[in-house]
């Protein structure tokens, strides 16, 4: 479905107007209900000549629409889905009800389904302003009420076998500990191990919210997460290969919700196509580029960064050399900052002893005392904006 070439460039419109969306099959109600807008403190954002499809919606309902006009004569009961996944995908949303005639059992439905103004023919000025005066006033308080969204940390690998999960989980738990409510996402739909490493089993996975994105809200992504006994919540990779393809979109809304839900969102990246790896790292807080001292690896990095971190988002990028011996190093750190363009932000030591134990006992590297742990909680002090570093211990306790 195509939307229509009506949607209109919002940055000419005043802060205190509101974005409405249009679903008025019949052009002349549409035309009727945008004369009765034109002169209010509205504008209109966009408009479908049809009731949408699914991924419309899912599309729509993300774009931070104040209003949202659903006509109900044409086909009532699709009227009923669009303003009940509507409701259900932004909370924040007032959705008007328009028709000509309904009783007074549909009108209940329709408040049921989340509705929460209705016009009627013919359409009197009047009450469509003092409508949009009330969603006004519901905007402007859901936006005192609206917390502020969590932070979002992606982790990415320069390349395959580069330690992306090991490092993503154990940075993870220890921000669970440091900071406050954690959620780590497994984005790797694939092959992705984050529960594995974690020892956390869960019956859902980020390819069951990707699939249902029209019904994803904080409780239906809460009924989705494992948890792990020090705290941190989980949404995990597939058991078996997936073949969820998710769009730029679907992540986006996924994104949205976590961090609506949780103080701190920690994202396993995976492989991901292009235009998903922009979707990740425009929206994220701090991306830790995670790779090794190796030719091969350096050069992915230096690609990497030339793509994505070459302009405004350079200043989110935090390059994490893992697996790195000082002492064996073949490559100074000047040649590691000229291949990078800029200084490694952390160095993970090879413990390989700690990491095979992990791998082999189930237990994550942050709930034993190890350099590698010492160091996920320097980056988790770090992250959750605590200066300094963390004080030592005297005797290792569950994150060392």
């Amino acid at each position: 479905m195509v939307m229509s070439t009506s949607i209109r460039d919002t940055e000419s419109v005043s802060m205190s107007a509101l974005s409405v969306f249009l679903f008025v099959p019949d052009n002349e109600r549409r035309h009727a209900i945008a004369k009765a807008l034109s002169g209010t403190q509205a504008h209109i954002g966009g408009e479908l000549a049809a009731y949408p499809r699914i991924d419309d919606l899912a599309q729509i309902s993300g774009a931070d629409y104040d209003v949202i006009v659903v006509d109900l004569d044409p086909d009532p009961e699709a009227a009923l889905d669009v303003v009940e996944n509507v409701c259900a995908a932004n909370a924040a949303v007032t959705v008007m009800i328009y028709a000509a005639h309904a009783s007074s059992e549909m009108l209940v439905r329709c408040m049921r389904a989340g509705a929460r103004e209705f016009l009627s023919e013919p359409l009197q000025p009047g009450a469509v302003a003092e409508a949009l005066v009330r969603a006004s006033v519901r905007r402007e308080e859901v936006g005192r009420t609206k917390k502020t969204a969590g932070k979002l940390f992606v982790f990415a690998g320069a390349k395959g076998g580069c330690g992306v999960t090991t490092l993503a989980t154990n940075f993870a738990l220890s921000l669970a500990k440091e900071a406050g409510k954690v959620l780590l996402v497994d984005l790797d739909l694939h092959l992705g191990d984050a529960a594995l490493s974690l020892g956390v089993a869960s019956k859902f996975s980020a390819a069951d919210a990707l699939e249902n994105t029209s019904r994803l809200d904080l409780d239906f992504l809460s009924a989705m997460l494992a948890k792990h006994q020090a705290g941190l919540s989980v949404l995990a990779g597939a058991d078996a290969v997936s073949n969820v393809h998710p769009t730029k979109d679907a992540v986006g809304r996924l994104l949205q919700v976590a961090r609506e839900g949780f103080d701190y969102v920690v994202v396993d990246a995976g492989a991901k196509p292009a235009d998903l790896s922009e979707t990740l790292f425009e929206a994220a807080t701090a991306v830790y580029l995670v790779t090794q001292l190796g030719i091969p690896d350096l050069r992915n990095a230096n690609r990497l960064i030339a793509r994505y971190f070459s302009g405004p988002g350079a200043r989110k990028l935090e390059v994490v050399l893992n697996r790195f011996q000082a002492r064996s190093a073949e490559i100074d750190d000047a040649a590691i900052t000229k291949a990078l363009t800029q200084p490694a932000k952390w160095k993970v030591p090879n413990d390989f002893p700690a990491a095979r134990k992990a791998q082999n006992s189930g237990v994550p590297i942050a709930m034993e005392p190890s350099p590698i742990a010492r160091v996920m909680r320097e980056m988790a002090w770090a992250a959750s904006g605590q200066t300094g570093k963390p004080e030592r211990k005297k005797k290792f306790g569950l994150f060392g």
